[in-house]
């Protein structure tokens, strides 16, 4: 059996600046009031600046829950925003990424792009991975309905 890591990428466009895409996905603390499957949010540590660089995150994940903490790199900012797992009990790994450009298509919105690359501690069957796959994406989408909704 493979020890790959499961892949995902997601596009899509949101009728805000790419500022107010990225000030929404870094107020990690608002997570449970939009992002279904987030629970509880802690912030672990900052940078000089004040943002968030651990954050540990409780969440419902294929019916159970699950407590992990992702670092969070500026260093792209705020073109980008870039994590990595630091601890998780079901994830060995989880990389990820928003890119946040702004729409050739839609004046004034931003293309943001998710990407997502996860290890988990045991195999999953394939239709349990791709149930997970979906509700993570679904990830994008309610970001979408938060920084659209003001």
């Amino acid at each position: 059996m493979s020890d790959m890591a499961e892949q995902a990428r997601q596009t899509t466009t949101i009728a805000a600046s790419t500022d107010k895409c990225f000030a929404v996905a870094t107020a990690f603390e608002a997570y449970p009031e939009w992002a279904r499957d987030v629970k509880e949010v802690h912030v672990r540590d900052t940078d000089e600046r004040g943002r968030a660089t651990e954050v540990e995150f409780r969440a419902s994940a294929l019916g159970r829950s699950t407590q992990y903490t992702l670092h969070y790199d500026y260093s792209d900012a705020p073109e980008r925003l870039i994590w990595s797992l630091t601890k998780g009990d079901l994830m060995k790994s989880c990389d990820g990424a928003y890119r946040f450009t702004p729409s050739a298509s839609e004046p004034g919105g931003t293309d943001v792009t998710y990407d997502l690359a996860i290890g988990l501690v045991l195999p999953l069957p394939g239709f349990v991975k791709r149930r997970a796959e979906v509700r993570i994406l679904n990830t994008l989408k309610e970001l979408k309905a938060r920084v659209e909704a003001g």
